[in-house]
C-alpha cells in the first residue's frame, strides 16, 4: 500500500534494512576520511606528540618518580588523549562545519543518521590510537615501567572513546551557535586538565568537587582504563563501568533526539 501510494505521487519507496544502513555507513566513513584527508595525518601526529609530551612533562614536575606514581600518571595521560579527541576535537570540527556552511549539506545526504554517527566514532578510534600508544611506549622507555595489560583493555578503551565522542557529539549538535561550542570546548580543556581526577587522586580535590566527579564520567574513564593497564591501582571498577554506560546511553539518546529533529 505504501509503495503504491508513493509511486502515484512520484516518490521512490523508502529505503531501509541492514544493507542500506551498511552502505550508508561505508559512504559516510569515506566522506569523513576524504573530508579530513589533509587534516587527518596532522591530527594523528598531534595526538602522538601530545600523549608522549604529557608523559615526559610529568617527569619534569616529579624528578624522582616511584613506579606506582609513574603508572598512575602515564595511564592518566592515555585517558586525557582519548577524552580530548571526542570531547574537544569533535565539537570543534562540527562548529567549523556550521561556520563554513557544509553542516546542512552533510545532514541532507540520504543516509541513516545513526550510520553517520558510527562512521564518526570509527574515525575517532583511529585518530586516538597514536596518542594512546605513544604515551604507553614513552612511559615504558622514560620510567622503565611495565603495564599489566588485561583482556579488559579493549572494552575499557572503546567505552571511554565512545562515551567521550558521543558527549562531544551531543554537545556540538545541541548548541545552535558554533561560537559557543568553540568557547565551551576551550573551557573543557581547562576543566579536564586541571580539575578532573585523571592524573591525580580524587582525594586531592575539595570534598564537594570529588563527590561531583563520582557522577561525572571523566574520573570513571580513568579508572576503567587504569584497571585494564595496571594491577592494584584502580578501585570500584564495576561502578565506573555502570556510570560510563549510563553517560554513553544519555549522550546517544540526546544526539539521536537532536539529529532526528533535523529535516
Amino acid at each position: 500500500m505504501t509503495t503504491v501510494a508513493d509511486s502515484r505521487v512520484g516518490l521512490p519507496p523508502k529505503r531501509a534494512g541492514v544493507g542500506h544502513w551498511l552502505a550508508g555507513f561505508r559512504a559516510m566513513l569515506r566522506w569523513e576520511i576524504t573530508n579530513m584527508r589533509l587534516l587527518l595525518p596532522i591530527t594523528m601526529m598531534v595526538q602522538l606528540l601530545s600523549g608522549a609530551g604529557l608523559v615526559i612533562g610529568f617527569g619534569l614536575l616529579i624528578s624522582d618518580m616511584p613506579e606506582q606514581v609513574a603508572l598512575f600518571l602515564s595511564t592518566g595521560a592515555v585517558v586525557i588523549t582519548l577524552i580530548l579527541v571526542g570531547v574537544v576535537m569533535g565539537p570543534q570540527l562540527v562548529a567549523q562545519q556550521k561556520l563554513d556552511g557544509s553542516y546542512d549539506f552533510m545532514w541532507s545526504l540520504p543516509v541513516p543518521r545513526s550510520a553517520s554517527t558510527c562512521a564518526w566514532l570509527v574515525l575517532n578510534v583511529f585518530i586516538a590510537i597514536p596518542g594512546m600508544v605513544g604515551a604507553l611506549l614513552v612511559a615504558m622507555w622514560r620510567y622503565d615501567v611495565s603495564f599489566a595489560v588485561s583482556w579488559l583493555v579493549l572494552p575499557a578503551i572503546l567505552l571511554t572513546l565512545v562515551c567521550g565522542t558521543l558527549l562531544g557529539y551531543a554537545m556540538a549538535h545541541s548548541i545552535p551557535k558554533p561560537e559557543i561550542t568553540q568557547l565551551l570546548t576551550q573551557f573543557l580543556i581547562f576543566a579536564i586538565f586541571g580539575f578532573s581526577p585523571i592524573s591525580y587522586p580524587a582525594e586531592n580535590l575539595p570534598g564537594w568537587l570529588a563527590e561531583l566527579h563520582e557522577y561525572l564520567p571523566f574520573a570513571h574513564m580513568a579508572n576503567v582504563v587504569r584497571d585494564a593497564l595496571t594491577d592494584g591501582i584502580a578501585v570500584d571498577v564495576g561502578r565506573s563501568y555502570i556510570v560510563l554506560v549510563a553517560w554513553t546511553l544519555l549522550a546517544a539518546g540526546l544526539s539521536g533526539l537532536v539529529l532526528g529533529r533535523r529535516k
